[in-house]
């Protein structure tokens, strides 16, 4: 195996030399529980989910229901709670708030269904539960041998058995969703008012031009479901997590985002105590607007990047920009947690949380290439949710930035879990009060 962290490397693997870096069947087999989707697919059938997925993503309609989705789960769902845990002087698990508000939010997106995931009452949500399992034993699959797991797998035992237990919630939940919305489509209930959920635009998927896609496989639609909802719950949720984390380990950071959103979003505040952060206020322009804020969120996903590992295998021979020689079928790491920590890379201060090194001279956001930058993927496969992700994340953010003030629980130890994913390994437990918005 290979691990490597050079920008070099990266760029030729990610893009470059794309065609000889497939995913692989290395790669589908660790992922196995998440079927054909985008995330295992390639060659042809990749290029179909491609297509579809980012016309479907970048239609105007689908972003306004993206926004309106977020706003709507904020006003009626992490409001109301955060109201309750300030008024109530609770301690609540930060990381849990906003992996309940990206699980709705996204399975409202994939599904057009609401979960009711986040709420006073905080209640379990078995297909959540089954995402954090799965994504720790696909983590330890990275580790022990391949037919060790496999075996645990057969007998129903440790990672494997949560595993097997976690598919059968996903497949019984996704089958459930498919059924009531294929009836929904039979009846073309609301006909007038069509839904922009992706679970719907795919049923009516124009087959003509995606001829390796089959809309009406519930397989194919179980499998797409699941795709998006780990990719929109748990990369958000993980990058909503560390941001704050940060943030609230600098306070000098959270006074300049208020200043740049009163200047650039709420420009006429009332005085007379009254709140007057009118969150419907909120578009995509506005929020771009905010460029200290827009350079926490890059530094925190550049430090605690939600997807802390990805690994590829070349199909031919090859000789990596730095020298190295690497046989087909070989495996090579890179290590995207290192990668934004690495000094030859990002300079002295590598290990410092600056926002100010993503805002220019002039005041405009700077762009770093995406094989440095890795936390939206880079090349062919540039992560095709990075704007509904960020959009998510800046209005979250704004919204608890400016209404509540939050303290870090002290005592309590913040360090990554093993998985897939960057969660932390206990949460990220905070006391709240509300600000008072004079």
């Amino acid at each position: 195996m290979l691990v490597t962290v050079d920008p070099a490397n990266i760029h030729h693997i990610m893009s470059s030399n794309f065609a000889n870096y497939p995913k692989g069947p290395e790669f589908k087999k660790l992922f196995d529980v998440l079927g054909d989707g985008i995330f295992n697919a390639d060659s042809e059938l990749w290029k179909d989910l491609r297509k579809s997925a980012q016309s479907m993503m970048m239609n105007p309609e689908f972003q306004k229901f993206s926004l309106a989705t977020s706003l709507n789960k904020l006003e009626k769902g992490l409001v109301p709670l955060l109201d309750h845990v300030a008024n109530e002087k609770l301690i609540v698990d930060l990381e849990d708030v906003f992996q309940r508000f990206t699980f709705d939010s996204t399975c409202v997106l994939a599904t057009g269904y609401d979960p009711g995931c986040l709420s006073v009452d905080m209640p379990e949500i078995g297909f959540a539960r089954a995402l954090d399992d799965a994504e720790e034993a696909i983590f330890f699959r990275h580790i022990k041998p391949e037919i060790l797991w496999k075996m645990q797998s057969l007998i129903g035992f440790g990672d494997e058995k949560k595993m097997t237990k976690a598919r059968a919630t996903f497949d019984r939940v996704c089958s459930k969703y498919i059924a009531s919305k294929k009836d929904m489509v039979s009846r073309e209930v609301d006909s007038s008012s069509p839904s922009q959920d992706l679970l719907t635009s795919y049923m009516n998927l124009d087959t003509t031009k995606y001829k390796l896609l089959n809309p009406s496989d519930d397989r194919f639609l179980r499998d797409t479901i699941l795709t998006f909802m780990l990719a929109g719950r748990d990369t958000t949720g993980s990058g909503l997590t560390w941001l704050f984390w940060l943030l609230l380990k600098t306070p000098e950071a959270m006074p300049k985002i208020r200043e740049e959103i009163n200047t650039n979003l709420y420009p006429n505040t009332k005085t007379d105590g009254s709140d007057s952060n009118d969150s419907d206020s909120f578009n995509p322009q506005e929020l771009k607007k905010l460029v200290y804020l827009h350079g926490a969120i890059c530094e925190a996903l550049r430090l605690y990047p939600p997807v802390p590992f990805q690994h590829k295998s070349p199909t031919k021979p090859d000789v990596l920009p730095s020298g190295h020689k690497v046989d087909a079928n070989s495996k090579i790491l890179f290590c995207l947690y290192s990668l934004g920590r690495m000094k030859s890379v990002w300079g002295e201060d590598a290990l410092e949380f600056k926002p100010e090194r993503w805002i220019s001279e002039t005041g405009k956001s700077v762009h770093e290439p995406s094989y440095k930058f890795l936390s939206f993927n880079a090349g062919p496969r540039t992560c095709l949710g990075k704007e509904v992700a960020m959009m998510q994340m800046k209005t979250v953010a704004v919204k608890i930035i400016q209404n509540y003030e939050m303290k870090i629980v002290e005592g309590q130890k913040i360090e990554p879990a093993p998985s897939v994913i960057l969660h932390t390994k206990h949460g990220l437990k905070v006391t709240v009060t509300k600000r008072c918005l004079v």
